[in-house]
Order: C-alpha cells, then sequence, then structure tokens
C-alpha cells in the first residue's frame, strides 16, 4: 500500500509561485508515476500534471509553461513547481499513484493524498 501526504499549499497573490510536495511511502517509490490533479469548489476533479520518469511528463493545457512537476527520488518525492499564478488555480490539489489507462482521467489513480488547499487572489 502507498501513502501519499501533499504539502506546500497557502495563500499567495496572482502571479506569484508555490512548490507543492508529495512524500510517498509505502512501496519502492521509483517504480511508480505520480500525477497531480486539483479540485475546485463546485467542480469536478481535474487532471494537472504526471510524470512518469524524469524525462516523461505530462500536463493539461491551462498550466503548460507555467507548472513544473518532477520528482526525487532519493526523497521519495514529487514536486509540483507552480508559477505565474491565476484566481483560476484555486483549489484543493492532489497527489495521486496512476495504475494505467488514460493519463487524466480520475479512474485511471488510486492511493490519493489528503490533498492541500492553494488559493490565488486577485
Amino acid at each position: 500500500q502507498v501513502q501519499l501526504v501533499e504539502s506546500g499549499g497557502g495563500l499567495v497573490q496572482a502571479g506569484g509561485s508555490l512548490r507543492l510536495s508529495c512524500e510517498a511511502s509505502g512501496r519502492t517509490f521509483t517504480n511508480y508515476p505520480l500525477g497531480w490533479f486539483r479540485q475546485a469548489p463546485r467542480k469536478e476533479r481535474e487532471f494537472v500534471a504526471l510524470i512518469i520518469s524524469y524525462n516523461s511528463t505530462y500536463y493539461t493545457d491551462s498550466v503548460k509553461g507555467r507548472f513544473a512537476i518532477s520528482r526525487d527520488n532519493a526523497k521519495n518525492t514529487v514536486y509540483l513547481q507552480m508559477n505565474s499564478l491565476k484566481p483560476e488555480d484555486t483549489a484543493v490539489y492532489y497527489c495521486a499513484q496512476f495504475v494505467g489507462g488514460i493519463y487524466y482521467a480520475v479512474t485511471s489513480y488510486n492511493y490519493w493524498g489528503q490533498g492541500t488547499q492553494v488559493t490565488v487572489s486577485s
């Protein structure tokens, strides 16, 4: 079983930056891909980014060029660097293990973390 713990959320002004962390435990970290999703109030959870290996990453169009996903296998941690933040980025951000299938589908992931709140003020 995998345990995932997110951190790094907070309140930031539009145009600012935050770095989210997702620390994994319970299995060999290097063997599985991890992704980030977000869920805004009254909206469905949506895909943000996925890292399969150091040079294999995927992003939703709205964050391309602003967000970067990376991993540090020595620390069992995946990061989401978020730059040029916009009010529409406000959401609870979750990390989850990708188990196969459509990479942007919620059903392709299991072992979700508890989430971390990101609020971007205008």
